[in-house]
């Protein structure tokens, strides 16, 4: 499918076809949208049938190849849900208190200090999140997300220091990965985003204890699939 609503479309077709050849990836690349309003949301895309949590949502589209959207009565983690805009900070999460409970901080305090720098859409800005592979999305994605070993990271980082060169520095807190890490922080900070995951994405979404996630905003996925190829290729890459 070509994008026709970016000034510069995408083939997402031929763009997530690379990526799955070039980094070995056993699903797709997986497209995620927040839609503002049900007027968002393309005719025939159908809402999620269960509830769930996001990080599940996405191996949905990863694994099975699904297209749906999903409001946040369908959203089971109330971490998630907030991160992503769909409702407000529960208060036993601003305080530090369900973290703090869950073994994950010495104290409270730590677990504040985390949360209050937790990436997340405004409470209320989303109406529901869409998915869906990205070579079959019928909608303008606003982030890529990726699960992938750590060698296929590597080739990611690579491609993105390709064309400028630096560094790359990557955000995450060990909790929040997929919600948080991988999708409203590159789609706030226009920037990819990578991640180890965490606990409750890899307890429950499938992520496997070799594989990393990322976070790509929808507008760079071009240059990285051209990236990608000649990173790949390059006769100093392990292959």
């Amino acid at each position: 499918m070509t994008d026709n609503q970016l000034k510069i479309p995408i083939n997402y077709v031929e763009v997530s076809e690379i990526l799955k050849k070039a980094l070995k990836l056993t699903g797709s690349p997986v497209a995620v949208k927040f839609a503002a309003t049900k007027e968002d949301i393309p005719s025939g895309i159908e809402e999620l049938d269960k509830t769930i949590r996001h990080c599940m949502m996405v191996n949905l589209a990863r694994k099975e190849g699904r297209i749906f959207y999903s409001p946040v009565s369908k959203h089971e983690c109330n971490g998630g849900a907030w991160a992503l805009g769909l409702r407000g900070i529960t208060p036993t999460l601003k305080t530090g208190e369900f973290y703090f409970k869950l073994g994950k901080f010495n104290s409270a305090a730590a677990c504040k200090r985390t949360i209050d720098q937790i990436p997340h859409l405004q409470s209320g800005e989303t109406y529901a999140t869409m998915y869906a592979p990205l070579e079959k999305t019928p909608f303008t994605p606003h982030v890529v997300i990726i699960m992938a070993s750590p060698w296929a990271m590597l080739k990611l980082a690579q491609s993105s220091l390709f064309r400028l060169g630096g560094r790359v520095l990557g955000s995450c807190a060990g909790i929040q990965s997929v919600c948080s890490d991988a999708a409203a922080l590159p789609y706030l900070s226009g920037k990819p985003n990578f991640s180890l995951g965490c606990d409750g994405s890899r307890k429950f979404s499938g992520i496997a204890d070799d594989e990393m996630v990322i976070g790509i905003p929808v507008e760079m996925i071009p240059e990285f699939a051209q990236s990608i190829e000649v990173i790949v290729g390059a006769a100093g890459s392990k292959k």
